[in-house]
C-alpha cells in the first residue's frame, strides 16, 4: 500500500490519535521540563550539583520504568476493554494497578531515604557527587512513594478518554514544580537558597498536589474512581490476564531500564566532565521524545480500542499508517536534536572539556533519535495494543544487553575509550534493530482482541 494513500483523510483516525497524543506529549513535556529547570538551575549553582542529581534521577528513572510497566497493562486492558464499554472491568484493572505501583513505590522509598549512599555508588565513584546526591534522595524519596499512586488515577484518565484532565493535572503540578525550584534552589521572599535540597523538596510538595488533585478530579460524573470494595476482593481472570502482560513489561522494561541506567554509569565513571554533558543531553533527549511518547501512548490506545471491538482489519489499518508516522516523527526528532545543540551550550555553563562532549553527544543523538522514536511507537504502542509484549524484551536481550552494553562496559573500565566513542556504543541498539522491529510488524501477531 503506498504511503500517499495510507495518510489520506481520516477525521475519525487522525481526530482520536492526537487527541490523545497531545494532551499524553504535552503532559510528557511538562515533566520533562522538571528535570530541564533541576539541571539548568543546578547548573547555574554548580556544575556537581547538576551532575549528582542527574545521578541521583536515575532511580526514579527505574521506578518509573517498573511504574510504567504497570501504566501500559492499563493502557493494553484498558483500552480493549473501553472499546467494549466495559466499566466494571476497568474498574477491577484500577484497582490491581494500584496494588501493584504501590508496591513498588514502597520498595524505591526505602532504599533512597534509608540506603542513598549505596544508591549512589552505583553510578558514580566521584566522592562529592556520592554527597550531593545523597542529600537529594533523603528528601526526593518521600516523593517516589506519591509517584505510583497518583500515575494509577493518570492512566485510568487516559484510557477513558479523559487525556485532557491528565494533563491538565500534570501541567499545573509541573508549573508549581518549576516555581517552587526556583523559588527553593535560590532563595527569595524570606526563604534561603536550599539548592540540592530544594529541588528534592519542590519536587516532594508537587507530587503531593498530584496525587490529591488526581483522586479529587477522580469523583467526577462519568470518571472512574476505585471502588473500596474491589480493592480487597479478587478477581481471578482480570487477575491473570494483568500478570499475563505485566510479566513480560516489567521484564523488557527492567531490561531497558537497568541498561539505560548503566549508560549513565558507564559515562559518570569517565569523570565530572562527561557526567555533566550527559546530564544536559539527557534533559535535552527527553524533551525532544515527549512527542514520540505521546504518539506511542495514543497509538496504543487508538489501535487498542478496534482491537477490543473486534475490528481486527481496521486495527492493522491504524498501524500501517502508525508506522508511516513514526518515521516522519524520528527524521523530526534528528533535525531538533541538531537545532538544540548551539542552544544548549548557550544556556548551560559548563568547562572547556564538558562543552566538547556536549557537542559530540549531541551529534550521535541526533542519529539515534530516528532509532528511538520508530521503535517505541511500534513496541510500545503499536504491539502493545494487541499484548505482544514479549518481542520487546528478546530484543533488548540481544541488541542492548548482548551488544551495547557489553561494549560500552568494555570501552569504560578495560580498555580506557574516549567518552565519546563510550557514548555512541550506547546508542547502538535503538538503531541497529530498526530492521527486526520491522519484520516483526509484519508477522500481524499483534492484532489480537484480548477481552473476555
Amino acid at each position: 500500500m503506498r504511503i500517499k494513500t495510507l495518510l489520506k483523510s481520516d477525521k475519525i483516525f487522525y481526530g482520536k490519535l492526537f487527541s490523545l497524543t497531545f494532551p499524553i506529549a504535552l503532559q510528557s513535556l511538562m515533566l520533562a521540563a522538571v528535570a530541564a529547570a533541576d539541571a539548568f538551575m543546578l547548573g547555574h549553582v554548580e556544575q556537581n550539583s547538576m551532575s549528582a542529581v542527574s545521578l541521583a534521577s536515575q532511580i526514579q528513572f527505574v521506578q518509573n520504568i517498573l511504574i510504567s510497566s504497570v501504566m501500559s497493562v492499563v493502557s493494553i486492558l484498558g483500552a480493549q476493554y473501553w472499546g467494549k464499554q466495559n466499566k466494571s472491568a476497568l474498574n477491577d484493572i484500577f484497582c490491581i494497578s494500584l496494588k501493584f505501583s504501590t508496591g513498588f513505590s514502597i520498595l524505591f522509598f526505602a532504599g533512597c531515604v534509608f540506603f542513598p549512599e549505596y544508591l549512589m555508588a552505583l553510578f558514580t565513584n566521584e566522592t562529592v557527587l556520592i554527597k550531593i546526591g545523597c542529600r537529594y534522595l533523603k528528601i526526593a524519596g518521600w516523593s517516589y512513594l506519591l509517584t505510583g499512586i497518583s500515575q494509577c488515577y493518570l492512566a485510568i484518565m487516559k484510557v477513558t478518554e479523559r487525556a485532557k484532565s491528565a494533563a491538565l493535572i500534570s501541567c499545573c503540578t509541573v508549573v508549581l514544580n518549576i516555581i517552587l525550584n526556583a523559588l527553593l534552589i535560590f532563595g527569595g521572599f524570606g526563604i534561603p537558597a536550599l539548592g540540592v535540597e530544594g529541588a528534592a523538596l519542590a519536587t516532594l510538595i508537587s507530587r503531593a498536589v498530584e496525587l490529591i488533585w488526581a483522586v479529587l478530579f477522580s469523583f467526577r460524573k462519568d470518571f472512574i474512581h476505585p471502588q473500596l470494595r474491589n480493592f480487597f476482593k479478587r478477581n481471578p481472570y482480570l487477575e491473570k490476564d494483568f500478570v499475563r502482560q505485566l510479566l513480560p513489561l516489567c521484564g523488557a522494561s527492567l531490561f531497558w531500564g537497568i541498561g539505560f541506567t548503566s549508560y549513565t554509569s558507564f559515562i559518570g565513571h569517565k569523570g565530572e566532565d562527561a557526567a555533566a554533558a550527559n546530564a544536559v543531553v539527557t534533559v535535552l533527549r527527553d524533551l525532544v521524545y515527549c512527542l514520540c511518547n505521546g504518539l506511542a501512548a495514543g497509538a496504543g490506545i487508538t489501535v487498542g480500542n478496534e482491537l477490543g471491538k473486534g475490528d481486527l482489519e481496521k486495527g492493522r489499518l491504524y498501524g500501517d499508517r502508525l508506522v508511516v508516522i513514526a518515521f516522519i516523527t524520528g527524521f523530526a526528532s534528528t533535525l531538533i536534536m541538531i537545532l538544540l545543540t548551539p542552544l544548549s551550550l548557550a544556556v548551560v555553563k559548563l568547562t572547556p572539556e564538558a562543552t566538547s562532549f556536549l557537542t559530540g553527544m549531541m551529534g550521535i543523538m541526533a542519529v539515534y533519535s530516528i532509532g528511538r522514536c520508530v521503535n517505541t511507537i511500534l513496541i510500545n504502542g503499536i504491539f502493545s495494543a494487541g499484548g505482544d509484549t514479549l518481542f520487546d524484551m528478546y530484543s533488548l536481550a540481544v541488541c542492548m544487553w548482548g551488544i551495547a552494553v557489553p561494549l560500552a562496559a568494555a570501552g569504560t573500565f578495560l580498555f580506557n575509550w574516549n567518552v565519546l566513542v563510550v557514548y555512541a556504543c550506547t546508542c547502538l541498539d535503538e538503531v541497529g534493530k530498526i530492521p527486526w522491529v520491522l519484520h516483526h510488524y509484519k508477522k500481524y501477531r499483534w492484532v489480537k482482541d484480548l477481552t473476555r
